[in-house]
């Protein structure tokens, strides 16, 4: 059987799916390990053993699984995510607001801001404690020891899961050192794998409750994070691959939705520089409530983007200057 021979089939096999063409090229290229292209060729033939594992893959995948979970990974500004079970899974709008906080960085250009960033060995001890409170030193986890890169600027992920916002951000701003944090022993197991598989040093993950693992020794660029913010009693309404498999904690906002968001506003200007940007993915509906919220902590010029739908989805604000 050719591997095209074996699209067609899955594809019938998904015709009740939303997309059954693209649901079975995504499951059979991720079963083989091969890109789409190879798929497309008129003479790939499949084993025996290829074929009944691609036919485990479409049961699971019928079941309601989410299709990384089962091919494992997910394709993320040019890297290759792992995820599993008991870690979210990537959306294309988190996609959107990282190319919107890379624009919002680069547009504020630290670098050449005047801002003293911490010395050589403030970082280094800085590394040391974050390394000490994750219980996994920097070394031998692979991570990055600041002081060995002098950073022009320094980022917070905060609620970080697969890593994926982290490391995208450290691998288009090279020159940064990008810290994620995240409470979950599997979401930072993932993360740090993630690391690795990119190859990606100029990041340090650490577990705790969103500021919490950084004391107060380190004022940061930017804060970028995308929390939960489902209200509570909306996961049961969700689709079933994302209810009945993703961490109801990566998704659980509270009654409101909002709970994150106050304790990660409210505590920011704590961790930032003078003038430093806040970056948050929001749920529907929430932008209204945000801005409030950011403004009575003292951020300035906010703005909300919109999302592949029109969705006030990215919350931008700038902490005022105390000279303001």
């Amino acid at each position: 059987m050719t591997a095209l021979d074996k699209l067609k089939q899955i594809s019938q096999l998904f015709s009740e799916l939303e997309a059954p063409q693209r649901e079975a090229e995504i499951l059979i290229t991720g079963a083989l390990d091969i890109n789409r292209a190879a798929l497309y060729s008129q003479d790939l033939e499949i084993s025996k053993e290829a074929s009944e594992k691609i036919d485990a893959f479409a049961d699971r995948r019928l079941k309601g699984e989410p299709m990384s979970y089962i091919i494992g990974h997910v394709e993320f500004h040019g890297l290759r995510i792992q995820v599993g079970k008991g870690v979210l899974i990537p959306r294309p709008e988190t996609e959107l607001m990282v190319e919107e906080a890379v624009k919002a960085i680069r547009t504020q250009n630290p670098l050449n801001s005047g801002q003293q960033t911490a010395t050589s060995d403030k970082q280094s001890a800085i590394s040391k404690q974050v390394s000490s409170i994750s219980g996994q030193q920097a070394a031998s986890s692979g991570q990055a020891d600041p002081a060995n890169h002098k950073p022009g600027l320094t980022i917070v992920d905060l609620c970080t899961g697969s890593g994926c916002i982290a490391l995208a951000l450290a691998k288009m701003l090279p020159q940064s050192v990008v810290y994620g944090i995240d409470k979950s022993d599997i979401a930072l197991s993932y993360a740090r794998g993630n690391s690795e598989i990119n190859r990606i040093k100029n990041v340090i993950f650490a577990k705790g409750n969103l500021f919490e693992p950084l004391g107060y020794c380190l004022s940061f660029d930017f804060i970028i994070s995308n929390p939960p913010y489902i209200r509570r009693g909306d996961i049961d309404k969700l689709q079933i691959e994302i209810r009945e498999h993703e961490p109801r904690a990566a998704l659980d906002g509270g009654e409101d939705g909002l709970d994150f968001y106050r304790r990660i506003i409210r505590d920011a200007p704590g961790f930032m520089k003078d003038k430093g940007l806040l970056i948050l993915e929001i749920g529907a509906d929430q932008a209204d409530d945000i801005r409030k919220l950011a403004a009575d902590a003292g951020f300035k010029d906010i703005q909300f983007i919109k999302d592949y739908s029109g969705i006030e989805r990215i919350f931008v604000g700038r902490l005022a200057s105390l000279i303001e």
